[in-house]
């Protein structure tokens, strides 16, 4: 049963597109291939360590931290506020 102006199974509709979203984001940052020696970001040497455990890293840890932090607090937000709704 729709409630207002939404469509049978709008719900689930929005639950899916959520999670496609957020498999093809992970899937976009998988590493694959040789490990950099060097920093993409900051030019820092990349521990030998960290090219073995994440074959494919271009970053160091700290620009890596720094741009994890930046994807984590974006996002979508499907859910709109009630005043965005009523404009």
């Amino acid at each position: 049963m729709a409630n207002g102006w939404a469509q049978d199974g709008a719900v689930q509709d929005q639950i899916d597109d959520t999670v496609a979203d957020a498999v093809l984001a992970a899937r976009a940052q998988l590493l694959a291939g040789e490990a950099a020696r060097y920093c993409e970001q900051c030019g820092d040497d990349i521990p030998e360590a960290r090219r073995e455990a994440l074959p494919g890293a271009r970053t160091c840890i700290a620009c890596q931290a720094e741009r994890d932090a930046k994807i984590r607090s974006g996002g979508i937000n499907r859910r709109g506020s009630k005043d965005s709704q009523l404009r």
